[in-house]
């Protein structure tokens, strides 16, 4: 076989970026399909906060990284705790229990963070505790319980009785004071 029989297997350069042009568009419409198929389902992230379960929209979140030192930010409220850099964006990392008034989270060797997805806006990630894992809404029975913050206000239990909040970040990052990080 010589080089020019091989070259006649090779499709021309406009069929080429055609067939690119549908690989990436099946490779989005598949993205977006398990990204509102995740919702559908109510598949939701298991996390511990502040020594409470909760639960963050898998559409809200981007990824789940190591516990990595801060760097402090000066006249920075207590709960911000500070900078990180993750692949190469500066971060800032959320010590959301105390934001809430509880006690300021422990770093520990289960800690991780969880960082917002880009569409909502903000470099942020929070201090979990602990990732507990996927967590189904239908298999969890929503409890009416009224007050507490517009981003945290539904509740459910599951079936070994356990109380989890629902962390709604859209909601949360539209939150006055939320948005003072400054002391």
């Amino acid at each position: 076989m010589t080089s020019h029989d091989n070259a006649s297997h090779i499709p021309p350069a406009g069929e080429r970026r055609s067939r690119l042009r549908q690989y990436q568009v099946q490779l989005l419409e598949r993205m977006q399909a398990a990204k509102t198929g995740a919702a559908a389902a109510g598949r939701e992230l298991g996390v511990v906060l502040g020594g409470q379960r909760c639960l963050l929209d898998l559409t809200q979140i981007s990824e789940i990284v190591p516990l990595q030192p801060a760097t402090p930010v000066p006249l920075a409220q207590d709960w911000y705790q500070g900078l990180v850099n993750i692949r190469g964006n500066l971060t800032g990392v959320i010590d959301l229990a105390r934001f809430q008034g509880g006690a300021v989270t422990t770093p520990g060797a289960d800690c991780r963070l969880i960082t917002f997805a880009p569409g909502l806006g903000f470099n942020c990630a929070l201090l979990a505790e602990r990732v507990l894992g996927l967590r189904h809404l239908d298999g969890m029975t929503a409890l009416a319980e009224e007050g507490g913050d517009a981003w945290c206000g539904e509740h459910f239990q599951d079936a070994e009785g356990q109380r989890w909040t629902r962390i709604d970040l859209a909601r949360l990052v539209q939150e006055t004071r939320f948005l003072q990080v400054g002391t």
